[in-house]
C-alpha cells in the first residue's frame, strides 16, 4: 500500500503516531549531540524540514512525553544503544517565531510576548511543590502582556532556571525560525528597534546560561553577529555552505528516488530533478526541495509549490530596487548563465541597500541560488562563488515576479512589445513614455535615485521585462562587449525569419545637445561607430535584418528613434 502524505504536518509526534509518510532524519539527533556544540544556529531555506527536525529533537529528548520511544523504534537512531538511554531524559523548551510577521514593531513585539506567556502557562505546574523558592514562583506573575523589555529579556533564562530546579537537570532550548520577525522588521522599516529587543532576549537566553544544557536555533539567514549575537561567543553557525548537517535537511537524491519508487512514480525522476533538485549544502549536491517533492507525490502535478508558499517580497524588492549591476546579473541568471560573486554569509540587513554581494548572500541563503563552483583566488585568499538559479521552479517564479512589477501597466507594456516587434516607432514612443512615467518612481527608482542613475536602473528593469515576455522568441542580453564597445541591449531572434534589434540608451546632456532628438541621433551614431552589430553578424544575421533604436532620456521623458 502506498504511504499517505499529511500535507503541512510539521509535528513529528503527529506524523509518526498516524504512520504518515516520513523520511528518516533521526541521524541528525546523533550528529548534533556528538558535535557537542553548546549553542548552534543552522540556516536553511524555508520549508526544508527545520520545524519538523526540531519537533523530532524535542520528542526524542523531552521528559514530558509518555512512551515517546515508540516513535523511534523502527528508525535509525534506535539502533544506537547509547541514544536509547538518552531518550526522554531532558527538560526541553521549544518555541517558534515562524508566525511573527507584523508590519509594525508593536505588533511583532506583542506576538513574541504572547509566545513567552504561552510557554509560562504550559509550565505552570512547576509552581507545585517546593522545588522553586518564593521569589522564583513570584516571577511567573511578571509574565503578562504589559511586561517590560527587561522582564521579556530574562524570561527564557528564568524559565530554564525553574525547569532546572524542578527536574534537577539542565534544559535543552530549541528556537525555530529565529529570523522571521527580523526579516519582516527590515521589510517594514522597524529593524533597529526589533533587533535591539531580540538581541537582549538572545543574550540572556544563550550567553553562558548555567541552566541550559544545549541550545539550537534555526532560520533562513545568518544575521550578523553585531546585530543580534554580539555577546554570544559560544555560537556555532552552520550555513548552507558548511559541511555539518549536509543531509539533515531536504531530501538527498537517494531519498527522493526512494520516495518516487514508493509511490509508483520512479519513471518521473528526471523531470522531478529538473524542477526540484539543485540545492547544495556543504559538499553535498543534489539536495531536493522536500515541500515540493511531497506536494508533487500527493498531487502528481508539476508546479512551483515551494515558491508559492511565500510572497518572496524581500527578494523581489531587493532586485526591483537594486542597481543596474544587480539587474544585469539577473539577466544572466534568467538566461541560464552563472554569476561570480564574493560572499559574506553573515547578512547585515543595514547594508542590503548598498552592497550587491549582500543581496546575493541573502538569495543563496534563501534557496533561490545554488553554488556551482567554489574558487579560491590567490590574491588575499579571496573565495569566489559561481552561482546560478537553483532549478526550474525558481526560474519560473522569478519570471512571474518580474511580470508582476509591470502589473499596473501590463497592457501598455505588452502593447509596447508588440509595437517593438512591428517596428512601429510612434506607438513605441507613446507607450514607453506612459510606462516610464508610471514606473520610474515605483518600479525602479531605487532608494537613493539620481538623475544619472535613474535611466540606467529603468532600462535594465525594462530589459528584464522583455526577457520574460520574449524569452521564447529572442535571446536578450545587455551591457556586453561587441565590436569596439559595450552595447546596451541586443535582441537576437531564435527564429531566423525575425529581425534582430540593437538598442542604445542615452541621457540628455544639455551642455552638448539642444533637444532629445539630438540625443537619439547620438545614440544611433554610437551603435554604428562602435560596431555593435558585430556579435549578430558573426552569428550569421545580415545587416539588413538588424534594426537600431536610440532611446533618449530627459527626466521621465523618453524619445525613441
Amino acid at each position: 500500500m502506498k504511504p499517505v502524505i499529511s500535507i503541512g504536518a510539521q509535528d513529528f509526534t503527529y506524523i509518526r503516531s498516524n504512520h504518515y509518510f516520513y523520511i528518516d532524519k533521526t541521524g541528525f539527533i546523533k550528529e548534533w549531540w556528538e558535535n557537542g556544540d553548546i549553542v548552534t544556529l543552522i540556516t536553511r531555506p524555508r520549508r526544508f524540514g527545520k520545524t519538523l527536525n526540531l519537533s523530532m529533537l524535542e520528542a526524542f529528548f523531552s521528559n514530558q512525553y509518555e512512551d515517546s520511544w515508540k516513535l523511534y523504534e523502527d528508525l535509525s537512531i534506535w539502533e544506537e544503544e547509547r541514544y536509547r538511554k538518552l531518550q526522554g531524559i531532558y527538560p526541553v523548551i521549544f518555541l517558534s517565531f515562524a508566525g511573527i510577521k507584523g508590519d509594525t514593531y508593536e505588533t511583532a513585539r506583542e506576538g513574541m510576548i504572547q509566545i513567552i506567556i504561552d510557554l509560562y502557562a504550559k509550565y505552570r505546574y512547576l509552581l507545585q511543590g517546593d522545588a522553586l523558592n518564593k521569589q522564583e514562583k513570584e516571577y511567573f506573575d511578571y509574565i503578562r502582556p504589559d511586561m517590560s523589555d527587561a522582564v521579556a529579556a530574562m524570561s527564557l533564562h528564568r524559565l530554564a532556571l525553574c525547569m532546572n530546579r524542578y527536574y534537577g537537570k539542565k534544559v535543552l532550548i530549541l528556537l525555530d525560525e529565529y529570523d522571521t520577525p527580523l526579516q519582516e522588521a527590515y521589510v517594514y522599516g522597524y529593524w533597529t528597534k526589533l533587533s535591539a529587543f531580540v538581541r537582549n532576549i538572545f543574550n540572556c537566553t544563550f550567553k553562558t546560561n548555567p541552566y541550559m544544557e544545549r541550545g539550537l536555533m534555526t532560520g533562513i539567514t545568518r544575521i550578523s553577529k553585531e546585530s543580534i549575537f554580539s555577546d554570544i561567543s559560544n555560537l556555532e553557525v552552520v550555513t548552507t555552505t558548511s559541511e555539518k548537517y549536509e543531509t539533515a535537511f531536504g531530501f538527498t537524491e537517494e531519498e527522493a528516488a526512494g520516495a518516487l519508487q514508493a509511490f509508483g512514480m520512479a519513471d518521473k525522476l528526471e523531470k522531478v530533478r529538473l524542477w526540484y533538485d539543485g540545492f547544495r549544502f556543504g559538499n553535498k549536491k543534489n539536495i531536493y526541495n522536500p515541500w515540493s517533492i511531497t506536494k508533487y507525490l500527493d498531487g502528481k502535478k508539476f508546479s512551483p509549490y515551494w515558491m508559492n508558499t511565500s510572497s518572496n517580497k524581500l527578494a523581489g524588492r531587493l532586485i526591483q530596487e537594486g542597481s543596474a549591476d544587480i539587474k544585469i546579473a539577473m539577466e544572466d541568471l534568467l538566461a541560464d548563465r552563472s554569476i561570480t560573486v564574493v560572499l559574506d554569509e553573515e547578512i547585515v540587513f543595514d547594508q542590503l541597500d548598498e552592497d550587491d554581494d549582500a543581496i546575493w548572500s541573502l538569495l543563496l541563503a534563501s534557496g533561490y541560488l545554488k553554488v556551482d563552483e567554489v574558487r579560491q583566488e590567490c590574491e588575499e585568499d579571496e573565495i569566489r562563488y559561481l552561482l546560478s538559479l537553483t532549478n526550474l521552479e525558481v526560474k519560473k517564479e522569478f519570471r512571474r515576479m518580474i511580470r508582476r512589477w509591470f502589473k499596473n501597466t501590463s497592457t501598455r507594456y505588452n502593447d509596447f512589445v508588440k509595437a517593438l516587434l512591428a517596428d512601429d516607432v510612434d506607438y513605441m514612443n507613446q507607450y514607453m513614455n506612459q510606462v516610464a512615467l508610471k514606473t520610474f518612481s515605483s518600479f525602479d527608482a531605487g532608494r537613493k535615485p539620481s538623475e544619472e542613475t535613474e535611466p540606467e536602473r529603468f532600462y535594465h528593469g525594462f530589459v528584464l521585462g522583455l526577457m520574460t515576455d520574449l524569452a521564447d522568441q529572442y535571446r536578450i542580453t545587455s551591457n556586453r562587449e561587441s565590436g569596439l564597445g559595450r552595447y546596451d541591449v541586443i535582441m537576437e531572434p531564435l527564429d531566423s525569419r525575425h529581425n534582430a534589434v540593437v538598442m542604445e540608451f542615452k541621457v540628455f546632456h544639455p551642455a552638448k545637445e539642444k533637444e532629445l532628438a539630438e540625443t537619439v541621433k547620438n545614440a544611433l551614431q554610437q551603435i554604428r561607430d562602435k560596431e555593435y552589430d558585430t556579435e549578430l553578424t558573426a552569428r550569421g544575421i545580415p545587416g539588413e535584418r538588424i534594426r537600431h533604436y536610440g532611446f533618449a532620456f530627459k527626466g521621465k521623458q523618453v524619445l525613441i528613434g
